[in-house]
Protein backbone atom coordinates (compact mmCIF):
# COMPACT_ATOMS: atom_id res chain seq x y z
CA UNK A 1 0.00 0.00 0.00
CA UNK A 2 3.19 2.77 0.57
CA UNK A 3 4.75 1.35 -2.39
CA UNK A 4 1.63 2.20 -4.18
CA UNK A 5 0.94 5.90 -2.38
CA UNK A 6 4.65 6.67 -3.53
CA UNK A 7 4.08 5.78 -7.05
CA UNK A 8 -0.07 7.69 -6.67
CA UNK A 9 2.23 10.65 -4.97
CA UNK A 10 5.28 10.85 -7.53
CA UNK A 11 2.57 10.58 -10.68
CA UNK A 12 0.47 13.35 -9.11
CA UNK A 13 3.52 15.54 -8.58
CA UNK A 14 4.70 14.72 -12.42
CA UNK A 15 1.07 15.62 -13.40
CA UNK A 16 0.81 19.05 -11.35
CA UNK A 17 4.06 19.96 -12.56
CA UNK A 18 2.46 19.06 -16.23
CA UNK A 19 -0.04 21.38 -15.76
CA UNK A 20 1.54 23.79 -14.19
CA UNK A 21 4.23 24.47 -17.25
CA UNK A 22 0.87 24.50 -19.61
CA UNK A 23 -1.33 26.31 -17.94
CA UNK A 24 1.48 29.10 -17.82
CA UNK A 25 0.08 32.63 -18.94
CA UNK A 26 2.88 35.00 -18.60
CA UNK A 27 5.94 34.06 -20.19
CA UNK A 28 8.62 36.38 -18.01
CA UNK A 29 11.88 37.55 -20.01
CA UNK A 30 15.30 38.76 -18.56
CA UNK A 31 17.02 41.26 -19.64
CA UNK A 32 20.58 42.23 -18.60
CA UNK A 33 22.29 45.74 -17.70
CA UNK A 34 24.25 47.08 -19.50
CA UNK A 35 22.75 49.89 -20.95
CA UNK A 36 20.03 51.91 -20.09
CA UNK A 37 16.51 50.81 -19.14
CA UNK A 38 14.62 52.54 -21.52
CA UNK A 39 16.64 51.51 -24.54
CA UNK A 40 16.61 47.36 -23.43
CA UNK A 41 13.13 47.57 -22.79
CA UNK A 42 12.12 49.42 -26.39
CA UNK A 43 14.88 46.93 -28.10
CA UNK A 44 12.69 44.04 -26.32
CA UNK A 45 9.47 45.23 -26.90
CA UNK A 46 9.34 43.39 -30.84
CA UNK A 47 9.43 39.95 -28.59
CA UNK A 48 6.19 41.36 -26.22
CA UNK A 49 4.12 41.52 -29.33
CA UNK A 50 5.04 38.37 -31.46
CA UNK A 51 6.26 35.46 -29.25
CA UNK A 52 2.39 35.19 -27.07
CA UNK A 53 0.70 33.76 -30.04
CA UNK A 54 4.00 31.67 -31.07
CA UNK A 55 4.20 29.81 -27.99
CA UNK A 56 0.86 29.97 -26.47
CA UNK A 57 0.71 32.38 -23.60
CA UNK A 58 -1.28 35.36 -22.73
CA UNK A 59 1.67 37.82 -22.77
CA UNK A 60 4.68 38.12 -22.32
CA UNK A 61 6.30 40.41 -19.22
CA UNK A 62 9.77 41.99 -19.22
CA UNK A 63 12.10 42.78 -16.14
CA UNK A 64 15.40 44.65 -17.05
CA UNK A 65 17.69 44.21 -14.59
CA UNK A 66 19.86 46.85 -12.76
CA UNK A 67 22.88 44.51 -13.53
CA UNK A 68 23.71 40.35 -14.73
CA UNK A 69 22.77 39.20 -11.06
CA UNK A 70 19.39 40.28 -11.27
CA UNK A 71 19.26 38.04 -14.27
CA UNK A 72 21.20 35.29 -12.95
CA UNK A 73 19.37 35.11 -9.96
CA UNK A 74 15.70 35.80 -11.11
CA UNK A 75 16.92 32.60 -13.46
CA UNK A 76 17.88 30.57 -9.77
CA UNK A 77 15.03 31.43 -8.43
CA UNK A 78 12.84 30.16 -11.09
CA UNK A 79 10.84 33.68 -11.69
CA UNK A 80 12.17 33.84 -15.11
CA UNK A 81 11.67 31.85 -18.30
CA UNK A 82 14.46 32.61 -20.72
CA UNK A 83 17.36 35.01 -21.04
CA UNK A 84 20.33 35.93 -23.00
CA UNK A 85 23.31 35.75 -21.25
CA UNK A 86 26.79 36.48 -21.61
CA UNK A 87 29.31 33.31 -21.47
CA UNK A 88 30.47 33.88 -17.33
CA UNK A 89 26.69 34.99 -16.30
CA UNK A 90 25.45 31.27 -17.84
CA UNK A 91 28.51 29.63 -15.84
CA UNK A 92 27.41 31.50 -12.33
CA UNK A 93 24.32 29.92 -12.74
CA UNK A 94 25.13 26.37 -13.71
CA UNK A 95 27.87 26.72 -11.18
CA UNK A 96 25.16 27.13 -8.60
CA UNK A 97 22.38 25.13 -9.70
CA UNK A 98 23.20 23.07 -12.94
CA UNK A 99 19.48 21.89 -13.90
CA UNK A 100 18.29 25.74 -13.05
CA UNK A 101 18.30 26.57 -17.04
CA UNK A 102 19.27 24.69 -20.10
CA UNK A 103 21.80 26.91 -23.07
CA UNK A 104 19.63 26.19 -26.42
CA UNK A 105 20.95 28.93 -28.98
CA UNK A 106 23.78 31.45 -29.71
CA UNK A 107 23.98 34.05 -31.97
CA UNK A 108 26.35 33.41 -35.25
CA UNK A 109 28.77 36.46 -36.26
CA UNK A 110 29.06 37.76 -39.87
CA UNK A 111 31.84 35.55 -40.58
CA UNK A 112 30.24 32.41 -39.26
CA UNK A 113 32.27 32.47 -35.90
CA UNK A 114 30.33 31.66 -32.87
CA UNK A 115 32.43 34.18 -30.65
CA UNK A 116 33.76 37.60 -29.24
CA UNK A 117 36.33 39.79 -27.94
CA UNK A 118 36.64 41.53 -25.01
CA UNK A 119 37.95 44.85 -26.25
CA UNK A 120 40.34 47.17 -23.96
CA UNK A 121 39.86 51.07 -24.96
CA UNK A 122 40.94 54.13 -24.12
CA UNK A 123 40.78 57.79 -25.07
CA UNK A 124 42.24 58.80 -28.43
CA UNK A 125 43.80 61.66 -26.93
CA UNK A 126 45.50 59.43 -23.47
CA UNK A 127 48.26 59.25 -26.25
CA UNK A 128 47.88 55.84 -25.31
CA UNK A 129 48.45 52.62 -28.16
CA UNK A 130 48.71 49.46 -26.36
CA UNK A 131 48.60 47.24 -23.25
CA UNK A 132 52.14 48.03 -22.28
CA UNK A 133 50.83 51.59 -21.80
CA UNK A 134 48.62 51.13 -19.58
CA UNK A 135 50.89 49.91 -16.71
CA UNK A 136 50.76 51.30 -13.45
CA UNK A 137 47.03 52.90 -14.54
CA UNK A 138 43.66 52.61 -13.59
CA UNK A 139 41.43 49.24 -15.61
CA UNK A 140 37.80 49.83 -15.28
CA UNK A 141 36.23 46.38 -15.78
CA UNK A 142 32.48 46.08 -16.98
CA UNK A 143 30.42 44.15 -14.59
CA UNK A 144 31.80 41.24 -12.08
CA UNK A 145 29.64 38.32 -14.14
CA UNK A 146 30.57 39.89 -17.41
CA UNK A 147 32.61 36.92 -19.56
CA UNK A 148 34.20 39.87 -21.90
CA UNK A 149 33.77 42.82 -18.76
CA UNK A 150 35.33 40.87 -16.45
CA UNK A 151 35.96 37.28 -16.84
CA UNK A 152 38.29 37.03 -19.68
CA UNK A 153 40.34 40.00 -19.20
CA UNK A 154 41.04 38.71 -15.56
CA UNK A 155 42.08 35.16 -16.77
CA UNK A 156 44.09 36.23 -20.24
CA UNK A 157 45.58 40.17 -19.41
CA UNK A 158 47.94 38.36 -16.89
CA UNK A 159 49.98 35.95 -20.18
CA UNK A 160 49.46 39.52 -22.56
CA UNK A 161 50.97 41.78 -20.18
CA UNK A 162 53.62 39.54 -18.57
CA UNK A 163 52.11 40.16 -14.72
CA UNK A 164 48.66 39.32 -12.73
CA UNK A 165 46.31 42.09 -13.29
CA UNK A 166 46.82 43.55 -9.33
CA UNK A 167 50.28 44.20 -10.07
CA UNK A 168 50.50 45.31 -13.26
CA UNK A 169 47.28 47.66 -13.28
CA UNK A 170 47.45 50.60 -10.72
CA UNK A 171 43.87 50.18 -10.04
CA UNK A 172 41.01 48.80 -11.18
CA UNK A 173 37.17 49.18 -10.58
CA UNK A 174 34.21 48.52 -11.90
CA UNK A 175 32.06 50.58 -14.22
CA UNK A 176 28.13 49.35 -13.71
CA UNK A 177 27.70 47.77 -17.02
CA UNK A 178 29.16 48.31 -20.44
CA UNK A 179 27.56 51.24 -21.60
CA UNK A 180 28.43 53.24 -18.55
CA UNK A 181 31.90 51.74 -18.14
CA UNK A 182 32.77 53.35 -21.99
CA UNK A 183 31.46 56.55 -20.41
CA UNK A 184 33.50 56.89 -17.66
CA UNK A 185 36.74 55.94 -20.30
CA UNK A 186 35.18 58.81 -22.50
CA UNK A 187 34.80 61.02 -18.55
CA UNK A 188 38.44 60.24 -17.79
CA UNK A 189 37.50 58.49 -14.51
CA UNK A 190 38.87 54.94 -16.15
CA UNK A 191 42.11 55.13 -18.08
CA UNK A 192 41.02 52.13 -19.64
CA UNK A 193 37.77 49.65 -19.71
CA UNK A 194 36.93 46.29 -21.12
CA UNK A 195 33.94 46.24 -23.03
CA UNK A 196 32.70 43.57 -25.99
CA UNK A 197 32.70 43.68 -29.62
CA UNK A 198 32.19 41.04 -32.01
CA UNK A 199 36.09 41.65 -33.60
CA UNK A 200 34.31 41.83 -37.18
CA UNK A 201 34.80 44.69 -39.36
CA UNK A 202 36.53 47.79 -38.29
CA UNK A 203 37.21 49.32 -35.00
CA UNK A 204 35.97 52.62 -36.28
CA UNK A 205 32.17 51.42 -37.00
CA UNK A 206 31.87 49.71 -33.52
CA UNK A 207 32.98 46.87 -34.93
CA UNK A 208 29.57 44.80 -36.87
CA UNK A 209 27.87 44.21 -33.09
CA UNK A 210 28.90 44.26 -29.61
CA UNK A 211 28.63 47.18 -26.90
CA UNK A 212 30.06 49.65 -29.28
CA UNK A 213 28.12 49.46 -32.05
CA UNK A 214 25.27 49.76 -29.77
CA UNK A 215 26.21 52.77 -28.53
CA UNK A 216 27.26 54.27 -32.03
CA UNK A 217 24.09 53.43 -33.23
CA UNK A 218 22.54 55.33 -30.71
CA UNK A 219 24.64 58.00 -31.13
CA UNK A 220 25.75 58.46 -27.60
CA UNK A 221 29.49 57.30 -28.77
CA UNK A 222 31.74 58.40 -31.33
CA UNK A 223 34.45 55.97 -32.46
CA UNK A 224 36.92 59.18 -33.11
CA UNK A 225 37.41 59.88 -29.31
CA UNK A 226 38.48 56.05 -28.64
CA UNK A 227 41.50 53.82 -29.41
CA UNK A 228 41.40 50.15 -28.66
CA UNK A 229 44.64 48.89 -26.98
CA UNK A 230 44.33 45.35 -26.44
CA UNK A 231 41.57 42.71 -27.76
CA UNK A 232 41.07 39.04 -26.34
CA UNK A 233 41.45 35.53 -27.62
CA UNK A 234 37.65 34.47 -28.90
CA UNK A 235 34.94 34.24 -26.41
CA UNK A 236 32.25 31.80 -26.96
CA UNK A 237 28.86 33.85 -28.06
CA UNK A 238 26.47 33.74 -24.51
CA UNK A 239 23.28 31.79 -24.80
CA UNK A 240 20.01 31.92 -24.91
CA UNK A 241 18.78 29.87 -21.73
CA UNK A 242 14.98 28.71 -21.08
CA UNK A 243 14.25 27.49 -17.91
CA UNK A 244 14.42 23.69 -17.62
CA UNK A 245 10.89 23.12 -16.40
CA UNK A 246 9.68 24.91 -18.77
CA UNK A 247 7.60 22.26 -20.75
CA UNK A 248 9.33 20.66 -23.67
CA UNK A 249 6.45 21.86 -25.93
CA UNK A 250 6.52 25.39 -24.97
CA UNK A 251 10.15 24.88 -25.39
CA UNK A 252 10.45 23.37 -28.24
CA UNK A 253 7.74 26.49 -30.06
CA UNK A 254 10.08 29.35 -28.44
CA UNK A 255 13.25 28.03 -30.09
CA UNK A 256 11.51 27.28 -33.40
CA UNK A 257 10.25 31.02 -33.30
CA UNK A 258 13.91 32.33 -32.24
CA UNK A 259 15.45 30.02 -35.06
CA UNK A 260 13.28 32.30 -37.57
CA UNK A 261 13.35 35.07 -36.13
CA UNK A 262 16.49 36.35 -38.42
CA UNK A 263 14.59 35.96 -41.39
CA UNK A 264 10.49 36.41 -39.90
CA UNK A 265 11.21 39.77 -38.58
CA UNK A 266 15.17 40.90 -39.35
CA UNK A 267 14.40 44.38 -37.23
CA UNK A 268 13.56 42.71 -34.29
CA UNK A 269 16.71 40.06 -34.25
CA UNK A 270 18.45 42.86 -34.96
CA UNK A 271 17.80 44.77 -32.19
CA UNK A 272 17.55 42.04 -29.30
CA UNK A 273 21.00 41.30 -30.67
CA UNK A 274 22.28 44.80 -30.51
CA UNK A 275 23.92 45.06 -34.12
CA UNK A 276 24.63 42.65 -37.31
CA UNK A 277 24.33 39.04 -37.12
CA UNK A 278 23.52 35.93 -39.62
CA UNK A 279 21.39 34.40 -37.53
CA UNK A 280 21.32 31.15 -34.76
CA UNK A 281 23.01 28.34 -33.89
CA UNK A 282 22.35 25.44 -31.48
CA UNK A 283 24.70 25.08 -28.63
CA UNK A 284 24.52 22.73 -25.05
CA UNK A 285 26.44 23.37 -21.72
CA UNK A 286 29.23 21.84 -23.58
CA UNK A 287 30.10 25.15 -25.76
CA UNK A 288 30.57 26.81 -22.51
CA UNK A 289 32.73 24.42 -20.37
CA UNK A 290 35.35 26.41 -21.19
CA UNK A 291 34.11 29.41 -19.13
CA UNK A 292 32.74 27.59 -16.70
CA UNK A 293 35.80 25.82 -15.51
CA UNK A 294 37.46 29.25 -15.85
CA UNK A 295 35.29 31.01 -13.85
CA UNK A 296 35.18 27.69 -11.13
CA UNK A 297 39.13 28.41 -10.82
CA UNK A 298 39.54 32.25 -10.93
CA UNK A 299 36.48 33.78 -8.89
CA UNK A 300 34.56 30.21 -8.07
CA UNK A 301 30.69 30.24 -8.52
Amino acid sequence: MLKKALFAAVALSVLSGSALAEDLKVFRIGILGGENEADRLRNFQCLSEKLPAAIGVEKVSLFPAADYDGVVQGLLGGTLDYAELGASAYAKVYLAKTDAVEPILTTVQTDGSMGYHSIMVARKDSGMTKLEDMKGKKLGFADPDSASGYLVPLVTLPEAAGAPVKEYFGSTGFGGGHENLVLEVVKGNFDAGTTWGSGVGEFKDGYSSGNLRKMVDKGVLNMDDLVELWKSPLIPNGPIVVRTSLNEDMKTKFKEFMMNLPTSDPACFSAIQGGDFKGFAEVNVDFYKPIIDARKATIGG
